[in-house]
């Protein structure tokens, strides 16, 4: 793996969509860490709903390279804020964190993961007591704390432990009717390949699915490495290439296959069918939509991002339930989960929450629901996927392309032309709405637009695209690289 250049200057601290990240040694030090911990600490004691007795805040952490070293570091911080800190016995998934804070009734939780970003990154996310990440208002509160500076003297020493990992698939446990879901797959005798990508959530679906399904399930990548095998742990076609061998070489073999993918610290997922398609959430999210409201006719709304694809609106409304669009971030839909009833909500990049569990991304409980919707409608992935498409509109394909900008002057350049004056035609055809909920989405028709999107942790435009067929997908796409690389 070659590695860009390590900035000179450490980045200004801020929260983007989900936390604080930057790069480890540069932005992410332990003189940086310890005021932004002491300051997350202190706001969720500040912020504490009425009636929550507690003075403890869980402190979770992934496998990345210091994950746990840092972890104790933001423990003493919390102990120097006359806090409780309760760290887990290992690396855990950050929705295991989530459960905990709400299973314990305790402030919150602090978690040191980068989540997705490349192997150089680390970073900081903040849970509320409610188990899912504050909002902006809070973030924005923490770094007016750091601002204003203050004294404040961690407290090293041994720290009380938990088993974070256990307390969370015991409460999947109770989810799932995992027994008939087991049943189930060997009935359709369905292979499950897991890639965890070397991250947290390693072992987890055979811990859950337990001995009866050992026979069912071959896991890959279990192993802790911190360079995650030379790419970043985001679930995304090009880093699959082993997954995608194992499930197609099962189908060659004669047995009809699944991949489950989950990013570095577990709230992410993807996974990959039987003729070895690569299905990120825009293809996910319908089917859990479908399965949830139609075969279990479960309540609520359903939430997106403005970045999803327009089939889980068309499932969404066919089976008549509302649809919600929403700038891209999970905290926003935690916000709708927290404020009504929500059936589902989703975001391309692979979070997938549930009102019925978490207002959290939590990728092991979206795979369960994922191999249960395979079960009750009898058919792998990709004829599942297949049967929906033509049920509610058609075919369509999406892909994302992720370009890193020259420089900051290149993207100033960038926004400022997307914000004055759009385009009005792409790859040929004629823009015929312009959406600026989060970036700039450029709607060509039904099923068919391209957004423009500045990534919140990395210097990066991303660049996403929905189109009737994968040759559109990839025309549009190479229209928008040319677009962006000339300005």
């Amino acid at each position: 793996m070659v590695s860009s250049p390590l900035p000179l200057d450490a980045s200004p601290i801020r929260f983007g969509t989900d936390g604080w990240r930057g790069i480890l040694g540069v932005d992410i030090t332990v003189e940086r860490l310890l005021p932004v911990a002491v300051a997350a600490a202190q706001e969720l004691l500040h912020q504490a709903p009425e009636g929550l007795n507690s003075r403890t805040v869980v402190i979770g952490y992934d496998r990345r390279f210091l994950a746990p070293e840092l972890a104790e570091v933001v423990a003493a911080a919390v102990r120097g804020c006359d806090l409780e800190p309760l760290l887990t016995e290992t690396a855990v998934p950050t929705p295991a964190c989530s459960w905990a804070v709400v299973e314990r009734q305790v402030l919150g939780a602090l978690v040191i993961t980068a989540s997705h970003n490349p192997p150089e990154w680390l970073g900081l996310k903040i849970k509320g007591p409610f188990g899912g990440s504050v909002e902006g208002t809070f973030t924005a509160a923490v770094e007016r704390r750091l601002a204003a500076g203050g004294i404040t003297v961690p407290v090293a020493g041994s720290f009380e432990r938990f088993d974070g990992r256990e307390e969370h698939l015991a409460g999947l446990r109770t989810k799932c009717d995992l027994q008939a879901l087991t049943i189930g797959l060997q009935a359709m005798g369905l292979h499950v390949f897991v890639d965890p990508m070397h991250g947290s959530a390693a072992g987890c679906v055979a811990d859950l699915l337990g001995e009866d399904a050992k026979d069912l399930i071959t896991e890959i990548r279990t192993n802790r490495d911190p360079l995650f095998g030379g790419c970043a742990p985001e679930p995304l076609a090009p880093h699959l290439g082993e997954l995608i061998a194992a499930v197609k070489a099962s189908k060659a073999a004669g047995r009809n296959a699944v991949g489950l993918v989950f990013d570095g610290d577990g709230d992410r997922i993807a996974a990959v069918d039987e003729n070895g398609r690569f299905c990120s959430t825009q293809q996910l999210m319908p089917l859990l939509i479908d399965h949830l409201a139609r075969a279990k006719s479960l309540p609520g709304s359903v939430v997106k991002t403005v970045s999803g694809s327009d089939l889980m609106r068309l499932v969404a409304e066919d089976l008549g339930r509302e649809v919600l669009e929403l700038p891209v971030g999970f905290k926003y839909i935690a916000a709708e989960m927290l404020a009504g009833e929500v059936l589902i909500g989703g975001e391309e990049s692979g979070g997938v929450g549930f009102g019925m569990h978490l207002p959290e991304r939590d990728a092991l409980f979206a795979a369960m629901l994922v191999l249960e919707a395979l079960v009750e409608g009898k058919q792998p992935l990709g004829e599942r996927m297949t049967a929906i498409q033509e049920r509610c509109g058609g075919e369509a394909h999406y892909d994302r392309l992720d370009l890193r900008l020259a420089d900051m002057d290149s993207r100033r350049r960038l926004e400022a032309l997307l914000a004055d004056t759009p385009p009005q035609e792409v790859a040929g055809c004629p823009v015929v709405e312009v959406v600026t909920t989060d970036g700039v989405k450029l709607r060509l028709g039904p099923s068919h637009w391209l957004m423009l999107r500045f990534s919140g942790t990395e210097p990066l435009l991303r660049l996403y695209c929905e189109a009737p067929s994968p040759s559109r997908v990839e025309e549009v796409l190479n229209w928008a690289r040319t677009f962006a690389d000339a300005i």
